[in-house]
Protein backbone atom coordinates (compact mmCIF):
# COMPACT_ATOMS: atom_id res chain seq x y z
CA UNK A 1 0.00 0.00 0.00
CA UNK A 2 1.06 3.56 -0.84
CA UNK A 3 1.97 6.20 1.42
CA UNK A 4 -0.77 8.07 -1.01
CA UNK A 5 -3.45 5.39 -0.03
CA UNK A 6 -2.13 5.42 3.72
CA UNK A 7 -2.65 9.31 3.76
CA UNK A 8 -6.24 8.84 2.95
CA UNK A 9 -7.19 5.72 4.94
CA UNK A 10 -6.12 7.76 7.71
CA UNK A 11 -8.27 10.97 6.59
CA UNK A 12 -11.30 8.88 6.15
CA UNK A 13 -11.31 7.53 9.23
CA UNK A 14 -12.47 10.93 10.37
CA UNK A 15 -15.66 10.58 8.41
CA UNK A 16 -18.78 8.87 9.18
CA UNK A 17 -18.56 5.38 10.06
CA UNK A 18 -20.25 4.78 6.78
CA UNK A 19 -17.46 6.44 4.67
CA UNK A 20 -16.06 4.71 1.74
CA UNK A 21 -14.45 5.59 -2.05
CA UNK A 22 -16.22 4.02 -4.82
CA UNK A 23 -15.07 2.80 -8.54
CA UNK A 24 -15.39 6.46 -9.86
CA UNK A 25 -13.04 7.79 -6.90
CA UNK A 26 -15.38 9.80 -5.17
CA UNK A 27 -16.25 10.05 -1.43
CA UNK A 28 -19.05 7.88 -0.41
CA UNK A 29 -20.78 8.16 2.83
CA UNK A 30 -24.19 6.55 4.11
CA UNK A 31 -23.99 4.50 0.83
CA UNK A 32 -24.47 7.86 -1.48
CA UNK A 33 -22.07 9.44 -3.53
CA UNK A 34 -21.37 12.67 -2.48
CA UNK A 35 -20.38 14.15 -5.90
CA UNK A 36 -24.47 12.86 -6.81
CA UNK A 37 -25.76 14.58 -3.98
CA UNK A 38 -24.06 18.49 -4.32
CA UNK A 39 -25.18 17.85 -7.87
CA UNK A 40 -28.64 17.87 -6.48
CA UNK A 41 -28.53 19.68 -3.11
CA UNK A 42 -25.69 22.57 -4.23
CA UNK A 43 -23.13 23.82 -1.99
CA UNK A 44 -22.20 24.36 0.82
CA UNK A 45 -24.00 21.11 1.78
CA UNK A 46 -24.36 19.57 5.13
CA UNK A 47 -24.18 15.93 5.71
CA UNK A 48 -25.35 13.52 8.30
CA UNK A 49 -25.15 9.97 8.65
CA UNK A 50 -27.68 8.34 10.51
CA UNK A 51 -26.09 5.17 11.57
CA UNK A 52 -22.88 6.86 12.54
CA UNK A 53 -25.63 9.02 14.84
CA UNK A 54 -27.57 6.19 16.28
CA UNK A 55 -23.98 4.14 16.64
CA UNK A 56 -22.40 6.61 19.21
CA UNK A 57 -26.17 6.44 20.99
CA UNK A 58 -26.15 3.05 21.98
CA UNK A 59 -22.04 3.26 22.65
CA UNK A 60 -22.53 5.48 25.52
CA UNK A 61 -25.85 3.98 26.41
CA UNK A 62 -23.90 0.56 26.71
CA UNK A 63 -20.25 1.68 28.07
CA UNK A 64 -21.74 3.76 30.94
CA UNK A 65 -24.64 1.28 31.48
CA UNK A 66 -21.94 -1.65 31.76
CA UNK A 67 -19.82 -0.18 34.70
CA UNK A 68 -22.97 1.62 36.42
CA UNK A 69 -26.22 0.66 35.75
CA UNK A 70 -28.22 3.67 37.52
CA UNK A 71 -27.16 5.85 34.18
CA UNK A 72 -29.06 8.25 31.95
CA UNK A 73 -27.91 9.59 28.95
CA UNK A 74 -28.59 12.96 27.35
CA UNK A 75 -27.66 15.02 24.01
CA UNK A 76 -26.15 17.77 24.68
CA UNK A 77 -28.62 19.80 21.86
CA UNK A 78 -26.00 23.26 21.80
CA UNK A 79 -23.93 20.76 19.70
CA UNK A 80 -26.54 20.86 16.98
CA UNK A 81 -30.71 20.51 16.99
CA UNK A 82 -33.19 20.44 14.38
CA UNK A 83 -36.56 18.29 14.76
CA UNK A 84 -35.04 15.18 12.92
CA UNK A 85 -32.12 14.80 15.33
CA UNK A 86 -34.58 15.22 18.00
CA UNK A 87 -36.89 12.37 16.73
CA UNK A 88 -33.75 10.47 16.21
CA UNK A 89 -32.49 11.02 20.21
CA UNK A 90 -35.97 10.11 21.23
CA UNK A 91 -35.98 6.67 19.47
CA UNK A 92 -32.24 5.86 20.76
CA UNK A 93 -34.08 6.17 24.70
CA UNK A 94 -31.65 9.45 25.15
CA UNK A 95 -32.71 12.35 27.23
CA UNK A 96 -31.76 15.89 26.38
CA UNK A 97 -29.88 19.04 27.15
CA UNK A 98 -31.18 22.22 26.46
CA UNK A 99 -30.20 26.18 27.04
CA UNK A 100 -32.69 27.87 25.58
CA UNK A 101 -36.47 28.12 25.05
CA UNK A 102 -35.64 28.01 21.25
CA UNK A 103 -34.18 24.01 21.93
CA UNK A 104 -36.83 23.46 24.07
CA UNK A 105 -39.16 24.37 21.53
CA UNK A 106 -37.74 22.29 19.15
CA UNK A 107 -38.22 19.16 21.71
CA UNK A 108 -41.63 20.04 22.21
CA UNK A 109 -42.61 20.42 18.78
CA UNK A 110 -41.57 16.16 18.01
CA UNK A 111 -43.56 15.03 21.23
CA UNK A 112 -40.04 14.29 22.78
CA UNK A 113 -40.98 13.49 26.50
CA UNK A 114 -40.49 16.60 28.34
CA UNK A 115 -39.82 14.65 31.67
CA UNK A 116 -36.01 13.49 30.22
CA UNK A 117 -35.38 17.39 29.31
CA UNK A 118 -32.45 19.10 31.51
CA UNK A 119 -32.97 23.07 31.40
CA UNK A 120 -29.35 24.54 31.25
CA UNK A 121 -28.12 28.10 31.18
CA UNK A 122 -26.78 31.07 33.37
CA UNK A 123 -29.47 33.38 31.93
CA UNK A 124 -32.86 31.72 31.60
CA UNK A 125 -34.79 34.33 31.20
CA UNK A 126 -38.72 34.71 32.65
CA UNK A 127 -40.18 33.42 29.28
CA UNK A 128 -38.33 30.65 29.14
CA UNK A 129 -38.42 29.30 32.88
CA UNK A 130 -42.57 29.86 32.25
CA UNK A 131 -42.17 27.64 29.68
CA UNK A 132 -40.43 25.00 31.36
CA UNK A 133 -42.70 24.74 34.20
CA UNK A 134 -45.73 25.12 31.70
CA UNK A 135 -44.59 22.31 29.75
CA UNK A 136 -43.27 20.09 32.35
CA UNK A 137 -39.61 19.79 31.81
CA UNK A 138 -37.39 17.04 33.70
CA UNK A 139 -35.51 19.29 35.51
CA UNK A 140 -34.03 22.84 35.51
CA UNK A 141 -30.24 22.97 36.56
CA UNK A 142 -30.08 26.32 38.31
CA UNK A 143 -27.23 28.55 37.80
CA UNK A 144 -27.22 31.39 40.00
CA UNK A 145 -28.98 32.63 43.20
CA UNK A 146 -31.17 35.25 41.13
CA UNK A 147 -32.51 32.29 38.95
CA UNK A 148 -33.06 30.04 42.19
CA UNK A 149 -35.17 32.75 43.66
CA UNK A 150 -37.22 33.59 40.30
CA UNK A 151 -37.85 30.16 39.85
CA UNK A 152 -39.30 29.59 43.09
CA UNK A 153 -41.76 32.23 43.05
CA UNK A 154 -42.79 31.00 39.59
CA UNK A 155 -43.49 27.52 40.63
CA UNK A 156 -44.91 28.99 44.20
CA UNK A 157 -47.20 31.58 41.56
CA UNK A 158 -48.06 28.01 39.65
CA UNK A 159 -48.89 25.62 42.36
CA UNK A 160 -46.30 23.08 41.58
CA UNK A 161 -43.22 21.47 42.44
CA UNK A 162 -40.02 21.66 40.26
CA UNK A 163 -37.42 19.28 40.41
CA UNK A 164 -34.01 20.99 39.89
CA UNK A 165 -29.91 20.56 40.27
CA UNK A 166 -27.77 23.08 41.47
CA UNK A 167 -25.03 23.65 39.16
CA UNK A 168 -21.26 23.61 40.98
CA UNK A 169 -17.78 25.15 39.77
CA UNK A 170 -15.63 22.76 40.74
CA UNK A 171 -12.80 25.15 39.99
CA UNK A 172 -11.10 22.90 38.24
CA UNK A 173 -8.67 23.51 34.70
CA UNK A 174 -9.74 20.84 32.21
CA UNK A 175 -6.66 21.85 29.95
CA UNK A 176 -9.10 23.01 26.96
CA UNK A 177 -9.35 26.12 25.16
CA UNK A 178 -9.95 29.30 27.63
CA UNK A 179 -13.22 29.94 25.73
CA UNK A 180 -14.82 26.23 26.12
CA UNK A 181 -13.10 26.33 29.88
CA UNK A 182 -16.33 26.04 32.02
CA UNK A 183 -15.46 24.51 35.17
CA UNK A 184 -12.50 27.34 36.31
CA UNK A 185 -13.28 29.14 39.12
CA UNK A 186 -13.28 32.31 37.07
CA UNK A 187 -16.48 31.17 34.95
CA UNK A 188 -19.45 32.85 34.24
CA UNK A 189 -21.47 29.54 34.77
CA UNK A 190 -22.46 27.90 37.85
CA UNK A 191 -22.22 28.41 42.26
CA UNK A 192 -18.69 28.63 42.94
CA UNK A 193 -17.57 26.19 45.99
CA UNK A 194 -15.44 28.86 47.63
CA UNK A 195 -16.57 31.40 50.57
CA UNK A 196 -19.90 29.10 51.37
CA UNK A 197 -21.90 30.27 47.89
CA UNK A 198 -23.01 26.90 46.99
CA UNK A 199 -23.24 25.91 50.56
CA UNK A 200 -25.63 28.65 50.39
CA UNK A 201 -27.66 27.87 47.20
CA UNK A 202 -27.93 24.21 49.03
CA UNK A 203 -29.33 26.04 52.11
CA UNK A 204 -31.95 28.75 49.82
CA UNK A 205 -32.60 25.38 47.84
CA UNK A 206 -33.85 22.80 50.44
CA UNK A 207 -35.77 26.00 52.22
CA UNK A 208 -38.01 26.74 48.92
CA UNK A 209 -41.05 24.75 49.37
CA UNK A 210 -41.74 24.95 45.72
CA UNK A 211 -38.38 23.28 44.40
CA UNK A 212 -37.10 19.81 45.16
CA UNK A 213 -33.18 19.27 45.18
CA UNK A 214 -32.10 16.25 43.75
CA UNK A 215 -28.45 16.70 43.31
CA UNK A 216 -25.62 18.91 41.75
CA UNK A 217 -24.25 19.14 37.72
CA UNK A 218 -21.06 20.49 37.29
CA UNK A 219 -19.38 20.59 33.20
CA UNK A 220 -15.89 20.99 33.01
CA UNK A 221 -15.51 22.27 29.35
CA UNK A 222 -14.74 20.95 25.99
CA UNK A 223 -12.86 18.72 24.49
CA UNK A 224 -11.13 16.91 27.20
CA UNK A 225 -8.80 14.41 26.52
CA UNK A 226 -7.24 13.83 30.20
CA UNK A 227 -9.23 11.52 32.87
CA UNK A 228 -7.36 13.69 35.52
CA UNK A 229 -10.13 16.66 35.90
CA UNK A 230 -13.31 14.31 35.51
CA UNK A 231 -11.63 12.72 39.07
CA UNK A 232 -10.59 15.48 40.55
CA UNK A 233 -13.95 17.13 40.04
CA UNK A 234 -15.78 14.52 40.98
CA UNK A 235 -14.17 14.42 44.11
CA UNK A 236 -14.64 17.70 45.21
CA UNK A 237 -18.22 17.57 44.45
CA UNK A 238 -18.86 14.25 46.04
CA UNK A 239 -17.11 15.44 49.02
CA UNK A 240 -19.45 18.65 49.23
CA UNK A 241 -22.32 16.38 48.65
CA UNK A 242 -21.39 14.55 51.85
CA UNK A 243 -21.06 17.38 53.66
CA UNK A 244 -24.06 18.33 52.57
CA UNK A 245 -25.72 15.27 53.54
CA UNK A 246 -24.13 15.59 57.22
CA UNK A 247 -25.23 19.40 57.63
CA UNK A 248 -28.36 19.50 56.04
CA UNK A 249 -29.64 15.72 56.07
CA UNK A 250 -29.33 16.06 51.75
CA UNK A 251 -29.69 12.48 50.07
CA UNK A 252 -28.89 13.14 46.91
CA UNK A 253 -30.82 11.21 43.40
CA UNK A 254 -28.66 12.49 40.95
CA UNK A 255 -25.45 13.39 39.47
CA UNK A 256 -23.98 14.59 36.65
CA UNK A 257 -20.60 15.74 35.65
CA UNK A 258 -21.47 17.13 32.18
CA UNK A 259 -19.98 16.27 28.95
CA UNK A 260 -17.16 17.41 27.43
CA UNK A 261 -16.05 14.35 25.80
CA UNK A 262 -13.61 14.32 22.93
CA UNK A 263 -13.22 13.94 18.84
CA UNK A 264 -11.19 13.73 16.57
CA UNK A 265 -10.35 16.08 14.26
CA UNK A 266 -7.39 15.88 12.84
CA UNK A 267 -5.46 12.58 12.02
CA UNK A 268 -2.54 12.77 14.57
CA UNK A 269 -5.08 13.93 17.56
CA UNK A 270 -6.06 12.12 20.53
CA UNK A 271 -9.41 11.01 21.25
CA UNK A 272 -9.95 8.52 23.97
CA UNK A 273 -12.46 5.95 23.48
CA UNK A 274 -16.16 6.05 25.28
CA UNK A 275 -14.62 3.32 27.47
CA UNK A 276 -12.40 4.85 28.55
CA UNK A 277 -14.64 7.96 29.68
CA UNK A 278 -16.73 5.82 31.21
CA UNK A 279 -14.25 3.74 33.52
CA UNK A 280 -12.85 6.80 34.77
CA UNK A 281 -16.31 8.10 35.40
CA UNK A 282 -17.89 5.41 36.87
CA UNK A 283 -14.83 3.98 38.56
CA UNK A 284 -14.32 7.08 40.48
CA UNK A 285 -17.64 7.46 41.73
CA UNK A 286 -17.79 3.77 42.97
CA UNK A 287 -14.62 4.00 44.90
CA UNK A 288 -16.18 7.21 46.61
CA UNK A 289 -19.94 7.23 47.27
CA UNK A 290 -20.13 3.81 50.02
CA UNK A 291 -17.21 5.61 51.83
CA UNK A 292 -18.88 8.95 51.45
CA UNK A 293 -22.42 6.84 52.78
CA UNK A 294 -24.30 8.64 49.48
CA UNK A 295 -26.09 5.87 47.82
CA UNK A 296 -26.07 5.29 44.10
CA UNK A 297 -27.65 8.45 42.65
CA UNK A 298 -28.68 8.42 38.61
CA UNK A 299 -25.51 9.96 37.00
CA UNK A 300 -26.32 11.86 34.20
CA UNK A 301 -23.76 12.14 31.75
CA UNK A 302 -24.08 15.06 28.93
CA UNK A 303 -22.59 14.11 25.12
CA UNK A 304 -23.09 16.08 22.50
CA UNK A 305 -19.69 16.70 20.45
CA UNK A 306 -18.93 13.15 20.85
CA UNK A 307 -22.26 11.64 19.53
CA UNK A 308 -22.81 14.27 16.57
CA UNK A 309 -19.48 15.94 15.26
CA UNK A 310 -18.23 12.70 13.25
CA UNK A 311 -21.55 12.51 11.68
CA UNK A 312 -21.48 15.26 9.92
CA UNK A 313 -19.82 16.33 7.15
CA UNK A 314 -19.24 19.81 5.17
CA UNK A 315 -19.29 19.92 1.64
CA UNK A 316 -17.97 22.66 -0.76
CA UNK A 317 -17.34 24.11 -4.05
CA UNK A 318 -14.15 24.97 -5.18
CA UNK A 319 -14.23 28.81 -7.31
CA UNK A 320 -11.08 30.72 -7.23
CA UNK A 321 -7.29 29.41 -6.84
CA UNK A 322 -4.30 31.88 -6.14
CA UNK A 323 -0.88 31.36 -5.32
CA UNK A 324 1.93 33.46 -3.75
CA UNK A 325 5.53 31.89 -4.98
CA UNK A 326 7.22 31.15 -2.17
CA UNK A 327 4.31 31.70 0.45
CA UNK A 328 1.29 29.84 -0.34
CA UNK A 329 -1.36 28.36 -2.52
CA UNK A 330 -5.05 29.35 -1.67
CA UNK A 331 -8.26 27.35 -2.43
CA UNK A 332 -10.92 29.61 -2.60
CA UNK A 333 -14.71 27.98 -1.72
CA UNK A 334 -17.95 28.99 -1.51
CA UNK A 335 -18.71 28.61 2.58
CA UNK A 336 -16.56 29.77 5.48
CA UNK A 337 -17.15 31.11 8.26
CA UNK A 338 -20.74 31.62 8.42
CA UNK A 339 -21.50 28.05 8.25
CA UNK A 340 -18.02 26.86 10.31
CA UNK A 341 -16.93 29.65 12.88
CA UNK A 342 -14.89 26.89 15.04
CA UNK A 343 -11.28 27.64 12.79
CA UNK A 344 -11.87 31.24 13.19
CA UNK A 345 -13.33 31.41 17.00
CA UNK A 346 -11.41 28.71 18.46
CA UNK A 347 -8.47 28.25 16.43
CA UNK A 348 -10.36 24.65 15.42
CA UNK A 349 -8.07 22.38 13.57
CA UNK A 350 -9.19 20.06 10.41
CA UNK A 351 -8.47 17.95 7.45
CA UNK A 352 -10.15 18.04 4.39
CA UNK A 353 -10.23 15.77 1.22
CA UNK A 354 -11.04 16.86 -2.60
CA UNK A 355 -13.77 14.23 -2.51
CA UNK A 356 -14.10 13.96 -6.42
CA UNK A 357 -10.41 12.79 -5.97
CA UNK A 358 -10.17 11.00 -3.34
CA UNK A 359 -7.22 8.84 -4.81
CA UNK A 360 -5.30 11.53 -6.73
CA UNK A 361 -1.85 12.39 -5.22
CA UNK A 362 -1.52 15.15 -2.59
CA UNK A 363 0.97 17.18 -4.97
CA UNK A 364 1.60 20.16 -2.42
CA UNK A 365 0.33 22.33 0.76
CA UNK A 366 -2.93 23.87 0.20
CA UNK A 367 -4.62 26.42 2.34
CA UNK A 368 -8.67 25.94 2.35
CA UNK A 369 -9.95 29.70 2.87
CA UNK A 370 -13.88 31.00 3.35
CA UNK A 371 -15.32 33.73 0.46
CA UNK A 372 -16.40 36.14 3.77
CA UNK A 373 -15.11 39.39 3.77
CA UNK A 374 -12.81 38.71 6.81
CA UNK A 375 -8.96 37.35 6.46
CA UNK A 376 -9.77 35.29 9.79
CA UNK A 377 -12.05 33.02 7.23
CA UNK A 378 -9.43 30.30 7.13
CA UNK A 379 -10.75 26.71 7.05
CA UNK A 380 -7.86 24.85 7.23
CA UNK A 381 -4.61 26.11 7.17
CA UNK A 382 -1.62 23.73 5.08
CA UNK A 383 -3.27 20.61 4.12
CA UNK A 384 -1.76 18.35 1.53
CA UNK A 385 -3.92 17.74 -1.45
CA UNK A 386 -4.06 17.10 -4.79
CA UNK A 387 -4.15 19.43 -7.92
CA UNK A 388 -7.23 21.70 -7.34
CA UNK A 389 -9.28 23.02 -9.46
CA UNK A 390 -12.42 25.45 -10.11
CA UNK A 391 -15.33 23.05 -9.59
CA UNK A 392 -13.60 20.32 -7.39
CA UNK A 393 -15.31 19.38 -4.54
CA UNK A 394 -13.78 19.97 -1.15
CA UNK A 395 -15.22 17.31 1.91
CA UNK A 396 -14.52 18.38 5.54
CA UNK A 397 -14.83 15.57 8.18
CA UNK A 398 -15.98 16.00 11.70
CA UNK A 399 -18.45 19.07 10.85
CA UNK A 400 -21.60 17.56 12.62
CA UNK A 401 -21.15 19.96 15.92
CA UNK A 402 -21.23 23.55 16.71
CA UNK A 403 -20.74 23.95 13.06
CA UNK A 404 -24.26 24.44 11.54
CA UNK A 405 -25.33 25.27 15.71
CA UNK A 406 -23.38 28.82 15.21
CA UNK A 407 -23.82 29.56 11.82
CA UNK A 408 -24.79 33.21 10.92
CA UNK A 409 -25.89 35.11 7.76
CA UNK A 410 -22.50 37.53 7.75
CA UNK A 411 -22.24 38.92 4.58
CA UNK A 412 -26.17 38.16 3.90
CA UNK A 413 -25.10 34.55 3.22
CA UNK A 414 -28.27 32.45 3.26
CA UNK A 415 -27.19 29.15 5.77
CA UNK A 416 -26.79 25.61 3.45
CA UNK A 417 -29.45 22.90 3.07
CA UNK A 418 -28.73 20.14 5.19
CA UNK A 419 -28.78 16.18 4.03
CA UNK A 420 -29.87 12.93 6.41
CA UNK A 421 -28.18 9.77 4.85
CA UNK A 422 -28.73 6.48 5.61
CA UNK A 423 -28.40 2.91 3.75
CA UNK A 424 -28.93 4.72 0.19
CA UNK A 425 -31.20 7.24 1.03
CA UNK A 426 -30.84 10.77 0.97
CA UNK A 427 -33.56 13.18 2.98
CA UNK A 428 -33.27 17.04 2.89
CA UNK A 429 -33.62 17.85 6.97
CA UNK A 430 -33.52 21.25 6.46
CA UNK A 431 -34.01 23.73 2.86
CA UNK A 432 -30.78 25.87 1.75
CA UNK A 433 -31.93 29.35 2.80
CA UNK A 434 -32.40 31.77 0.00
CA UNK A 435 -32.50 35.71 -0.38
CA UNK A 436 -36.18 35.75 0.37
CA UNK A 437 -35.58 34.48 3.81
CA UNK A 438 -32.44 36.86 4.45
CA UNK A 439 -35.83 39.87 4.45
CA UNK A 440 -37.99 37.68 5.72
CA UNK A 441 -38.23 39.58 8.90
CA UNK A 442 -37.57 43.26 7.72
CA UNK A 443 -40.02 45.66 7.92
CA UNK A 444 -39.73 48.78 5.54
Amino acid sequence: MSDRDLHNISRLSLFPFTSEVNDRGHLCIGGCDVVDLVREYGTPLYLFDEFTIRYNCREFRSEFGKYYSNTMIIYASKAFLNRALARIMHQEQMGLDVVSGGELSIAHSVGFPLDKVYFHGNNKTLGELNLALDWGVGRIVVDNFYELELLSELAQSKSLEQDILLRLTPGVDPHAHRYTTTGALDSKFGFPMIEGQAEQAVKQAISASNLNLLGFHFHLGSPIVEMNPYEGAIEMVLNFAHRMKTNYRLEIAEFSPGGGFAVRYTVGADEPSIRDYAQAITGKLLSLLPEMDLGVPRLIIEPGRRIIAQAGVALYHVGATKEIPGVKKYVFVDGGMSDNIRPALYEAEYEAVVANKILDEGVGQFTIAGKLCESGDILVRDTKLPAVSTGDLIAMPACGAYCVAMSSNYNALPRPAIVMLNQGEAHLIRRRENYQDLMGLDID
